[in-house]
């Protein structure tokens, strides 16, 4: 009997830019393929984090070269923006594949708008890395013309943070439900979707100056959709301890318990593997029977298979 998944996928099966993207995704397609041969049923969360930065790039540009014409674009827009161009390349990648192969699933991209909360401290510590790196030099002219926040990425230049915010209720999720129940590959949340917050006023959500963590999103996704399986699929094959060192030890299966002892231990990047080990904890207590996986974008019909991976799971 198939699974009901939910896959998160990391930057490595977009690329950085228009022409990379358009190769990445048919690789991406063949993977998610694999899964729907085997009788899945597949919801698909992708990150933004170039995209949007690169739409907010030009949205700026645009506005400098005529402010009278050209008003300032909101961030949560640049969001929308990057969902329908990266859904847009990734559905039809998927089309082509099934089709290719004889499988009569439907597939569809969703707008999606994910609610957080107005008061989440995140707001006042943004952190998320977004758009193309950066020189110091370029970096402090922008937090000095436009009040950019900038950090260090890694020994790869800076690049702008924004907020992230955690997602507490995907507004789309009955479109996103029926689709899935109708046999349809969704694209939804995509960037971790478009962060809103109510305003109290006519049931208006107004957007947030903010990215979500798409590894939260996909996670709240997968629970809301009771799904079998949150998959998080990104640059390498398991998850390790003592990432880069001698000792390194690659794992193939953690408890919830085992993963939070790693975590107080700073195993986990912050800005890498951390919030994907979070997430995978977070649905593996959510209901019993629900697995979370870790892994390389092409092995997931043997992560789910059992074969590799990283699996976390409650005993």
């Amino acid at each position: 009997m198939g699974k009901k998944i939910v896959i998160a996928l990391g930057g490595n099966a977009l690329g950085k830019n228009l022409p990379e993207q358009a190769i990445a995704v048919r690789n991406t397609a063949v993977a998610i393929v694999d899964l729907l041969e085997q009788g899945n049923d597949v919801a698909v969360v992708h990150g933004n984090g170039p995209q949007v930065g690169m739409i907010a790039n030009a949205m700026t540009e645009l506005t400098r070269s005529d402010p009278e014409k050209y008003i300032p674009c909101p961030l949560s827009v640049c969001g929308a923006m990057s969902q329908g161009y990266i859904g847009y390349d990734l559905q039809n990648a998927l089309r082509e594949e099934m089709e290719c192969r004889g499988v009569t699933h439907g597939v569809t991209t969703v707008l999606t708008q994910v609610e957080v909360d107005p008061t989440d401290p995140a707001f006042e510590r943004p952190t998320k890395p977004i758009g193309s790196f950066m020189t110091l030099e370029e970096a402090e002219a922008l937090k000095r013309d436009r009040g950019y926040e900038f950090v260090e990425d890694a020994g790869r230049g800076y690049r702008r943070v924004v907020a992230s915010p955690k997602p507490r209720r995907i507004v789309e999720l009955d479109t996103i439900d029926s689709l899935v129940a109708a046999d349809h590959v969704v694209i939804c949340c995509g960037g971790g979707g478009v962060p809103v917050v109510p305003t109290g006023v006519h049931h208006h959500l107004k957007g947030a100056a903010a990215v979500i963590d798409k590894d939260f999103a996909a996670e709240l996704l997968a629970e809301s959709l009771d799904a079998d399986y949150l998959v998080i699929l990104t640059a390498v094959e398991k998850v390790a301890v003592n990432f880069g060192k001698p000792d390194q030890r690659w794992l193939d299966e953690l408890t919830p318990e085992e993963t939070r002892a790693y975590i107080d231990e700073g195993q986990f990047a912050p800005g890498s593997m951390l919030p994907k080990v979070e997430a995978c904890v977070r649905f593996a207590e959510s209901k019993p029977g629900r697995h979370a996986l870790i892994t390389l974008l092409d092995r997931a019909a043997d992560g789910i298979a059992g074969k590799t991976g990283t699996v976390i799971r409650a005993e």
